[in-house]
């Protein structure tokens, strides 16, 4: 299942902008330390090996917003892929469509992308998808539909300044994408320790 509580409280918990947006940073900045009475005084140092791994695995889950069961089918895909496992996992995650929405600045957070490609406002090399899950490849072209182009989420595009990643050609404009390569190492999710999610499934 996926969180539906508040989502100030769970950012401090795991002392990251789980959510994406600027007002999170802000609440982060203000109240640092973990939520409840004692929080201020709580460190988030001292945890166990397996407390580091587990809150590393629920933070990833949490950014991405994929259930428990998604996740772990995710880990033992990219133990059987060639590489090390954590940068195959980072980037499976990378590359899901409704992350690539969200990196190309389509949405304001990946909940607002998923809720955006669930509801068929996107297509994949001219074929509409409602799949968020949908892993891109190079050479995939990601286009708004065209009913959808006159939508107020859509509106003002334009005017940001484009932030991509080099491994996306966005449009914003547009409102499309290709997908130039997969993502390098030093271009995947920066606030993650892969190595300690692998670590964790691996007992």
């Amino acid at each position: 299942m996926r969180y539906t509580g508040p989502k100030a409280r769970l950012c401090r918990k795991y002392h990251a902008n789980l959510f994406g947006t600027a007002k999170y940073t802000k609440i982060l900045e203000k109240r640092p330390g973990k939520p409840g009475m004692h929080g201020s005084k709580s460190s988030f140092g001292k945890l166990s090996e397996f407390g580091a791994q587990l809150l590393e695995k629920n933070k990833a889950r949490l950014i991405f917003g994929i259930s428990e069961r998604q996740f772990k089918n995710y880990v033992a895909k990219a133990a059987k892929a060639k590489g090390e496992t954590g940068d195959t996992l980072l980037r499976m995650l990378e590359m899901r469509l409704d992350n690539v929405i969200y990196v190309s600045q389509f949405s304001v957070t990946r909940i607002q992308a998923r809720q955006m490609v669930a509801h068929g406002h996107f297509m994949v090399n001219g074929r509409r998808v409602d799949v968020p899950s949908i892993q891109v490849r190079p050479g995939d072209k990601i286009t708004l539909r065209d009913k959808i182009k006159n939508s107020p989420l859509y509106g003002g595009l334009d005017k940001l300044k484009d932030f991509a990643p080099k491994w996306l050609k966005v449009d914003l404009k547009k409102v499309s994408v290709e997908v130039l390569a997969v993502p390098e190492k030093d271009e995947l999710e920066k606030s993650i320790d892969s190595q300690a999610i692998v670590e964790f499934y691996s007992r």
